[in-house]
């Protein structure tokens, strides 16, 4: 269902202000029904706003016939719909100034600041919930002058001034419609596509962006200004509704808006990637260049001392390099601030006993990682990456040569005398036999596992290894309804799971070791839904043509009438 209106039909609205008398009283229903209008523009007006078909049927009435979240949402429309048509709430904020002498004589003052509810109101029925709270007011007693204090606690605080909180999915949306930005069907979409992207984070309900966000703002911030301003999605969303009424040419706005856009891919299709990375740097850099407060150029190259750390972009995405390289081959991730800093440069755990090298631990690109030593004439040092789920400031010295250690040789395989050897991969911990793979349970089976169980994982994996090369990850068990097992496989096309003749491609960012039986029959359930995927029909090939019909055609073509030809083309093809 997808509907902008707020208006509901006038029987509804009786039904509405009926129950809410009888159950709160005549003073919670205003004189006259409350009408509302929409304030985005092309709302369609033509549609009810959603709401419940019988008002009588109370939340705790039907919440025992849905499921959990059903019943939630369901006593929310419900609320809210009753709320529409309840008396405003009467609030009375207060500020109290109280003098108070103290011991030395002086004057001290006082205040206390607040809000009474004189009447609740539509509050009885829905209160609508808040993201952050804004100042520290509270409800206070009522006043009356001539009152005796009762001092019980005075506490002295210091106050600060906070910066506005982050947004929220619920006040970027607001944001967006104040703004006149998309449409409320958009708006989902829009979101969406920002968690998909890797474009922010959500921390606590709170959108936070990502260092691949930010590159993306700067770069068109910096090539495109015109096409991320808020006026320009607004003002095509105003052609695009005069489209609609018949009053513009449709033809007309996508040729004024090709002309200028093509201007402004042409223009940077000219700049070399240096010119873009400069930018880049000029506008990112508080961020990927922080001051430390140490002074001094906060691009100076701490490895070298001599290069300049710039933006770069590899195989695996954006990072800060040196300007020195391949002499100096320092990297690091776009912004590091604090602990992350101090990995980025290297926090040394001690010295290997064997080599005498220093063991630090670090974080890359690629997450966090022990190294031994320091690079030397351009070859990169041994290291090990920190298993996910292990927090790198806990990693100690023994942890870290464990981990330097890797990949581990458990034994020889007794068939093939070929070594068998322990590791981490990217799919998780791993035991290694002749090029083929199968994968532990857990990260500390890698330091742990023996030959014995080695050989059974390898075998176990062989046997089920399915014909077009598909290797399985994880066994989950027998389907809870359908019977037959169901399992976690990685494909050419990555990880998915597979119950009979169906299989469901996991999410992006689901780790397929920690796939559980319940995700997997939603998804697989999902795509039984969605039904065989559709195969492309080939175009037949023209048939060949027989020597019998190249005969008749030379008949025909020879013979002057009509007749003639066909009865010489019906005799040629006998």
């Amino acid at each position: 269902m997808r509907t902008d209106g707020v208006q509901i039909v006038p029987e509804a609205v009786s039904a509405i202000r009926n129950l809410v008398t009888g159950l709160y009283g005549n003073r919670y229903v205003p004189p006259s029904p409350r009408q509302y209008e929409a304030k985005a523009k092309n709302a369609q007006e033509a549609h009810e706003a959603i709401r419940p078909t019988d008002f009588s049927k109370a939340p705790e009435k039907v919440s025992r016939y849905l499921e959990p979240d059903a019943a939630k949402l369901y006593k929310l429309i419900w609320q809210r719909t009753l709320a529409s048509q309840a008396s405003s709430a009467e609030i009375e904020r207060t500020s109290a100034d109280i003098d108070v002498a103290g011991k030395d004589g002086k004057p001290y003052g006082v205040r206390a600041t607040g809000s009474v509810i004189r009447f609740d109101g539509f509050l009885k029925i829905y209160e609508e919930g808040v993201d952050d709270v804004v100042g520290e007011d509270g409800a206070l007693p009522a006043l009356s002058q001539g009152d005796a204090l009762d001092p019980r606690t005075i506490e002295a605080k210091q106050h600060f001034t906070e910066p506005p909180p982050r947004y929220s999915e619920a006040t970027l949306i607001k944001k967006m419609e104040e703004l006149g930005i998309g449409r409320p069907s958009t708006y989902a979409t829009t979101l969406n596509v920002l968690r998909e992207r890797d474009y922010v984070r959500i921390d606590k309900k709170r959108l936070y962006p990502e260092d691949k966000g930010r590159l993306v703002t700067a770069f068109l911030e910096s090539f495109f200004k015109r096409y991320v301003e808020y006026d320009f999605t607004a003002d095509l969303e105003e052609k695009l509704d005069l489209i609609s009424a018949g009053e513009l040419e449709w033809k007309d706005v996508l040729r004024d808006f090709w002309r200028d856009f093509i201007g402004a891919v042409n223009e940077i299709g000219d700049l070399r990637i240096t010119q873009v990375l400069d930018a880049l740097n000029d506008l990112l850099g508080p961020h990927i260049f922080p001051d430390t407060g140490q002074g001094g150029d906060t691009r100076a190259c701490p490895s070298c001392g001599e290069g300049r750390l710039s933006l770069k972009v590899g195989k695996f995405g954006a990072f800060v390099g040196c300007s020195n390289y391949p002499d100096c081959r320092y990297t690091r991730q776009l912004a590091e601030t604090g602990d992350k800093a101090a990995l980025a440069d290297g926090k040394v755990l001690g010295t290997d006993p064997d080599t005498g090298l220093e063991v630090s631990v670090r974080t890359g690109r690629f997450g966090p990682y022990v190294q031994l030593g320091e690079a030397v004439d351009g070859e990169k040092p041994k290291r090990g990456s920190i298993p996910k789920g292990n927090d790198p400031d806990a990693i100690d010295l023994s942890r870290a040569l464990q981990l330097l250690s890797l990949p581990r040789e458990v034994g020889i395989h007794p068939e093939t005398g070929k070594p068998i050897l322990a590791g981490y991969g990217r799919y998780g911990p791993y035991v290694l036999h002749d090029g083929k793979y199968a994968s532990l349970s857990t990260p500390e089976e890698v330091f742990e596992v023996g030959a014995n169980r080695a050989i059974s994982l390898l075998a176990e994996k062989a046997a089920n290894r399915s014909p077009r090369g598909a290797t399985v990850i994880k066994e989950l068990g027998e389907h809870p309804e359908g019977g037959g097992k169901v399992q976690v496989l990685s494909g050419r096309y990555g990880p998915y799971v597979k119950h009979a003749k169906i299989n469901a491609t996991l999410p992006k960012d689901r780790e397929p070791e920690q796939v559980t039986m319940e995700e997997a029959v939603e998804l697989i359930a999902a795509r039984a839904a969605k039904g065989p995927a559709k195969k492309k029909v080939a175009k037949k090939a023209p048939a060949k043509k027989t020597a019998a019909k190249r005969t008749a055609k030379k008949a025909v073509r020879k013979t002057g009438k009509a007749g003639k030809s066909k009865e010489a083309a019906e005799e040629a093809a006998s």
